[in-house]
């Protein structure tokens, strides 16, 4: 048997059969049923947002300082085990500020002094030497 011979043979049998399910067992009238159901109550989508709890920076610094302070002490703590000194560190306080680097160290021989420093006021020397003296000790 061809192809052509047996779909002219089936092809009418399932168009009778597809008829009496869809008309005759009412699977078309509940189907139309439910797509007018589903038309007629829209689902409407809400988009809620949850507020996100403000979060308290200052309080979160203290901890953080407090954190800071701990692990501090513990570090102590270990460091006098470790050399077998107590109390040491006892109501010692961090630095709160290293020196300046803004300016270069320098080796000169006024490397001590501070750049602003007058120094010594040597303008009375020339009255104890006697003033009209001195320029012949020179």
């Amino acid at each position: 048997m061809k192809k052509q011979e047996l779909q002219k043979i089936l092809k009418p049998l399932i168009k009778e059969c597809i008829k009496e399910v869809i008309f005759e067992e009412g699977v078309l009238s509940n189907l139309i049923k439910e797509i007018a159901v589903g038309l007629g109550t829209q689902q409407t989508i809400v988009e809620t947002r949850v507020e996100q709890p403000k979060q308290d920076f200052s309080r979160q610094a203290v901890e953080l300082q407090e954190e800071q302070r701990t692990a501090l002490e513990e570090r102590k703590r270990r460091i006098e085990e470790s050399l077998g000194f107590s109390g040491i560190f006892e109501n010692t306080e961090p630095l709160s500020s290293g020196g300046s680097v803004s300016s270069p160290p320098s080796n000169g021989p006024l490397s001590n002094y501070a750049p602003n420093d007058p120094g010594v006021d040597i303008s009375g020397l020339m009255a104890i030497a006697g003033g009209h003296k001195w320029k012949k000790m020179i």
